[in-house]
């Protein structure tokens, strides 16, 4: 359903190090391009190969149109999570680089009985979430 997203961000050299910190406890690496234009204003991380013809990816840069980036209220994106510790790593790496918490980890039962996420905000305000579905109990 998607290709990518695109988050602006106010401050390049700091989101790159909250997001090269907090995505890794998810599975995520950072995506290579072969455009050194493109990668002085922006980064990715995960799926990025063929020049972008096979793409799924997170992004992060400077707003196209050169005004100042802002989060959107009610915007959020959720990645996917393999495991309740991952959740975590997420989160305590989340907050450790820059990120503040909009959630801790833990199940919201209110959503199912086996989501269990944990949301926080970049240091430009985004507001992101690491899911782990499919338990209903530690592992």
């Amino acid at each position: 359903m998607l290709s990518y997203v695109y988050f602006g961000t106010n401050n390049l050299t700091k989101a790159i190090a909250f997001y090269d910190a907090t995505l890794p406890a998810l599975g995520m690496k950072r995506c290579i391009t072969s455009d050194p234009e493109w990668d002085r204003a922006a980064a990715g991380w995960g799926i990025y190969e063929d020049d972008g013809v096979r793409e799924l990816a997170f992004w992060i840069g400077r707003p196209f149109d050169g005004k100042p980036a802002a989060a959107g209220n009610g915007n959020m994106v959720a990645f996917s999570a393999c495991s309740w510790s991952a959740v975590n790593d997420f989160h305590s790496a989340a907050l450790a680089n820059g990120g503040t918490c909009d959630g801790p980890p833990g199940l919201r039962l209110h959503y199912a009985p086996d989501f269990y996420a944990a949301y926080v905000r970049d240091p430009d305000g985004n507001k992101i979430a690491a899911v782990c579905r499919g338990f209903t109990g530690a592992q």
